[in-house]
């Protein structure tokens, strides 16, 4: 009886030893394999694309960088009214960091450099989403489901990537309902100041959403690591009328331009061939995908086919 028992406790001893290794979870972020023992809980975002991810994935974030900015530029997602800012995303603030006792600090592109002092707080993950080597869209992906392997969601990422194909779907049909097969050449632009904007091309995600629809650019331009090339607006000129021009709201960079002579003699714009996006953001991770699509197809049916 004795020896039945020393052997019963050795067996649940090693079916627990065999549990918790079986908890511990990898995975992989752009410094390589990372292992939690177990599901963080308690996560601070420093980048707008990881803020997003984590709502996405049903997970609240005790702590984002630049809040106020997020709800402004980003949107969606929107992030719980319990989540704190934690200063900027360049700087943030460690103290507010420490004291929010995180699990994983989430870090991602232009923010290499705070990993070292992060990791003295709490375990730092970083992902260089955005490069030009490769695609930015597909590396959101990748993403996506890494974070989804970390909470455990992973089975909710996968759901959510076939979800957005699906969309992807509906809307290039909604789109030739509207303009018929003949789609038109689309150009779709950020403002960097009242004289430049930002138009996205190869590698940018708004690029990518553009293609999924069944669109070209009507400027094509070269890969990039954020898919944009800065042009004077005047550039924009070389669009035709029968184009369509997109750019992407909030408008604040460009002042007044709007109002301007120099906007509104454009071609594109004399013809009316012309729409702002809702805020979606332009950097995000992977279902920033989603908004894009749906926000620029919204934007596409205000012009006559």
């Amino acid at each position: 009886m004795v020896l039945q028992l020393k052997q019963l406790g050795a067996l649940v001893l090693g079916l627990c030893l065999a549990f918790t290794a079986s908890a511990d979870i990898t995975v992989t972020d752009s410094r390589g394999e990372q292992t939690f023992e177990s599901v963080p809980e308690r996560v601070v975002a420093l980048n707008w694309s990881m803020a997003e991810n984590l709502v996405e994935l049903g997970v609240d974030p005790v702590g984002v960088a630049d809040v106020p900015g997020y709800r402004r530029w980003v949107v969606q997602p929107q992030l719980p009214d319990s989540v704190v800012n934690v200063g900027k995303r360049s700087e943030p603030n460690m103290e507010r960091i420490a004291s929010l006792d995180p699990d994983v600090i989430l870090l991602s592109t232009d923010q290499s450099g705070l990993a070292d002092k992060m990791s003295r707080v709490a375990p730092v993950l970083f992902f260089d989403a955005f490069r030009k080597d490769h695609s930015n869209a597909e590396q959101a992906k990748t993403i996506f489901l890494e974070l989804g392997r970390l909470f455990q969601r992973e089975e909710r990422a996968r759901h959510q990537l076939a979800m957005l194909e699906a969309r992807f779907i509906w809307l290039r049909g909604r789109l030739r309902d509207h303009f018929g097969e003949d789609l038109p050449a689309v150009v779709s632009v950020g403002f960097a100041s009242p004289t430049v904007v930002r138009v996205f091309g190869t590698n940018g995600m708004p690029w990518y959403v553009l293609r999924q629809l069944g669109m070209e650019s009507a400027m094509p331009q070269p890969a990039s690591q954020w898919g944009q090339t800065q042009k004077e607006v005047a550039d924009l000129n070389e669009l035709g009328r029968d184009d369509a021009l997109l750019y992407f709201r909030p408008t604040v960079l460009a002042g007044d331009l709007l109002e301007k002579p120099l906007w509104n003699a454009l071609p594109v714009v004399e013809a009316g061939r012309v729409a702002p996006v809702e805020p979606a953001w332009v950097y995000g991770g992977a279902m920033s995908l989603r908004y894009l699509a749906e926000n620029m197809t919204d934007a596409l049916l205000t012009i006559e086919p």
